[in-house]
């Protein structure tokens, strides 16, 4: 059988040759004293990226989020995000466990939170309610097939938090995407949160990382000492971050590559079994299947495409996702149609 062809996530990308050679090449020091100079540009290069006064590189991206969420919230209060967010989703209740952090969910469309839902659920601080401190917003949104906040909307949630003195976290994991498919700089982004946590090993490429982006410089102490308590001290980590610096030299403007290769798996696979997936919903890297109106389950048409060679995730009960990289070129998806067509038309 040809190699798989893998649409699980784009999490699952190898170093190209180059990264490797980059890697190798490092210059490196002790980042836990601050002394990893390619460590330093990194953060360095990312903040400025975002126009933020200050970056912390951390191992993974839910080490950022939980970085954020407790700089922002203190034990025993509120933090509010959408219900399907990966923060409550797939961090482990980190939140809970490690920061004492209460966190509430609302459910919206595609993930996206709406001033008009928000604004209701938002808890002064007084002696009878559990205060709101933070609000967090996912861009691109995973469970949302990729979804992309308007920059409007954020713009919107951002003047409401604002005025009752709430902050605002983005998980920016795949904000790289939202930047390439909506046009929108990174800088307008940054201007809108307290904390970003953006990933360098999803569609960007590199095998580790992410780093916590903080618009106050004062920050980053607290920053360094909550990351220390959580394991996530490095030692020579320039070897990653050389990984990081070159996936955004070479890699971020070929996103727009993953983009149009998950439009046209999309089209296909709609025209292939007709309502499992809209692509005018198919905004980035990201196509989620709705089975419900099928006759099969997602660990069935994940199963039936293994076999085939073609890997993608049971995301639920009656939902599969697939998500295309670097490391899909156009004569894979042409194979990931022929397959996973036949497994949903069967």
């Amino acid at each position: 059988m040809p190699d798989l062809v893998d649409l699980r996530s784009d999490t699952v990308t190898r170093p190209t040759d180059a990264m490797r050679a980059a890697m190798a090449a490092a210059d490196v020091g002790d980042d836990v004293y601050g002394e990893d100079p390619t460590v330093n540009a990194l953060e360095s290069e990312v903040a400025a990226l975002f126009g933020h006064a200050a970056a912390l590189f951390v191992p993974s991206g839910t080490m950022g989020n939980q970085i954020a969420v407790r700089l922002l919230v203190p034990p025993a209060d509120e933090l509010i995000c959408d219900a399907d967010a990966h923060i409550v989703s797939y961090e482990g209740g980190g939140a809970a466990q490690h920061g004492g952090v209460q966190t509430r969910t609302i459910v919206s469309d595609r993930g996206l939170l709406s001033p008009e839902s928000l604004e209701p659920q938002l808890r002064p601080d007084s002696f009878h309610t559990v205060p709101t401190r933070a609000v967090a917003v996912e861009q691109t949104h995973n469970r949302g097939g990729g979804a992309v906040y308007p920059l409007e909307q954020l713009k919107e949630l951002r003047a409401l938090t604002t005025g009752y003195g709430i902050a605002l976290h983005c998980d920016g994991a795949r904000i790289w995407n939202a930047h390439v498919a909506a046009g929108v700089p990174l800088t307008d982004y940054g201007a809108l949160f307290d904390t970003l946590s953006v990933c360098l090993s999803k569609g960007l490429g590199a095998p580790v990382g992410s780093v916590v982006l903080m618009n106050d410089p004062e920050m980053v102490a607290t920053a360094r000492v909550i990351r220390r308590r959580l394991g996530g001290g490095m030692r020579q980590a320039g070897v990653l971050a050389a990984a990081g610096r070159h996936a955004l030299q070479h890699n971020l403007a070929r996103l727009a590559d993953d983009h149009l290769r998950a439009r046209r798996l999309s089209a296909a696979l709609a025209d292939a079994r007709s309502g499992v997936v809209d692509p005018a919903t198919v905004q980035t890297n990201i196509v989620s299947l709705d089975l419900a109106a099928t006759s099969v389950d997602a660990a069935t048409v994940a199963a039936h495409c293994r076999a085939e060679g073609v890997v993608v995730s049971a995301f639920g009960p009656q939902r599969v996702r697939l998500v295309t990289h670097l490391d899909v070129d156009d004569a894979d998806i042409d194979r990931a149609i022929e397959v996973v067509s036949r497994v949903l038309s069967g």
